[in-house]
């Protein structure tokens, strides 16, 4: 067996409390209080800050750690590493429950793109955020998980759709509606006081005026384990990409002496990033513009910085080898993928992924490539993004993984170390460190 539980622990134990985008971030915020990270509020001023470790939080999905230290920006740069924090899934629609044949169902709507087949026959479970009026009138805003399995979406019996294992489209107006129970006597008023009744059940003594609204969103209630006869992989929900995340903040948190470094997790990456939250949105180029006020100074910081984009990679699947490139195969536990498109759906070029290369060799650990087929479309993810709205030049990499947005993914153990291992050590670079140093060089 692999000797990753020091952090595959707590990387499953994170994933199991984190179904959503909400709570990935408000777990995250526990993680940076407890190493020592001081909260700054987005309405307080940043122009004298001193040097320490703080963090902020963007409308409760999006989140930025960084540590500074006694050098100017402008003249070290900063070390950045990012991911997403949402997740492809099914979200509760506004008018949630509808009522047929006697059943109560969910009525939900698609967010991003889920492999939609593997949700059906899976013990669902619900959550996210509510907002509300307390007697007083004041809106109030509080995370919800039911945690337990209240939902199922049945597939149709074969005997009733004989060409069932022939054919893959699926409805997703008429065929994703999950039932959550029966509509019997007496029950009715219970199912649609549901949120209510958990938010009371989750904060004792709350007194609700009314719920207003939701971002609720079903999950496999199944936890995230290792599988494999020697315990090599890792299976289970919103791997790509809170695998990442975690991997970034445990980096960041531990780096000895890190200083002038930062981490931003941006959440609607899954939807294309257009929203306050997502990477095409302004949290972080504003927050650069308030740690560095000074046009000539910022222009020297964003030429002397570097981000890491970190995303799960697509591992080639055994079953299915035709999908990728022949020359350019990543595999499970063989370490971490520099991800490259000369279109630039991906933001990495010959520097910045051979400083990344640059960085595994030091840690000794293996590197792998990923390029899409010509003939097949390339997906993205923030990296790009992060580039063209900031001007900083950026490194694609990630975890190669099987089963992407399949409600249950596969990655690696080893992969998941070796990628902390490099992150660990990106945070930790000295300033002056020879390698960091002849990357701003180049530039």
């Amino acid at each position: 067996m692999s000797d990753n539980n020091h952090f595959t622990d707590p990387l499953l134990s994170f994933a199991g409390r984190c179904p959503t985008a909400y709570h990935c971030v408000a777990d995250l915020v526990e993680i940076l209080r407890k190493q020592g990270f001081q909260q700054f509020n987005e309405s307080e001023s940043l122009k004298k800050i001193k040097p320490g470790k703080y963090f902020i939080v963007h409308h409760q999905s999006t989140l930025a750690a960084f540590v500074i230290g006694g050098k100017p920006l402008s003249e070290t740069g900063l070390r950045i590493g990012g991911g997403h924090t949402d997740s492809p899934g099914l979200k509760l629609k506004p008018n949630h429950i509808r009522k047929k044949n006697n059943y109560q169902q969910f009525c939900v709507e698609i967010y991003g793109g889920p492999l939609l087949s593997t949700w059906f026959d899976r013990d669902l479970s619900l959550a996210g955020r509510v907002s509300w009026l307390d007697p007083l009138g004041s809106l109030l805003v509080s995370l919800l998980d039911w945690k337990r399995p209240i939902a199922v979406i049945p597939s149709l019996a074969i005997h009733l759709d004989k060409e069932a294992n022939n054919k893959k489209n699926i409805n997703k107006q008429n065929e994703l509606v999950p039932i959550m129970g029966m509509e019997e006597k007496g029950k009715g008023e219970k199912y649609t006081d549901f949120i209510a009744e958990q938010l009371k059940l989750e904060y004792p003594g709350v007194e609700i005026s009314q719920i207003l609204n939701h971002d609720l969103f079903l999950y496999d209630a199944q936890k995230t384990c290792l599988t494999g006869l020697d315990k090599e992989l890792i299976v289970g929900s919103r791997l790509d990409n809170q695998l990442s995340c975690f991997t970034l903040i445990d980096a960041i948190t531990h780096a000895a002496a890190a200083e002038n470094t930062m981490v931003i997790l941006n959440d609607h990456e899954e939807v294309g990033s257009v929203s306050a939250k997502g990477a095409r949105g302004r949290f972080l180029s504003s927050l650069l513009t308030r740690l560095v006020p000074d046009p000539e100074q910022q222009s020297r910081l964003i030429h002397s910085s570097l981000f890491i984009s970190v995303d799960n990679a697509h591992a080639v699947h055994p079953n299915f080898p035709d999908k990728h490139d022949p020359e350019h195969l990543p595999v499970l536990n063989k370490g971490p993928v520099i991800k490259w498109n000369g279109n630039q759906r991906y933001a990495t070029d010959a520097v910045t992924g051979g400083f990344f290369q640059a960085l595994c060799l030091h840690c000794e650990v293996k590197s792998q490539d990923f390029v899409m087929r010509n003939d097949m479309a390339c997906g993205s993810t923030i990296g790009p993004l992060i580039a063209a709205q900031t001007g900083i030049q950026t490194v694609d990499v990630g975890v190669p993984t099987l089963g992407m947005h399949s409600i249950r993914e596969t990655a690696g153990c080893d992969d998941c170390k070796d990628l902390r291992k490099v992150l660990g050590y990106f945070f930790s670079m000295p300033t002056d460190d020879p390698l960091w140093q002849g990357f701003i060089n180049v530039n």
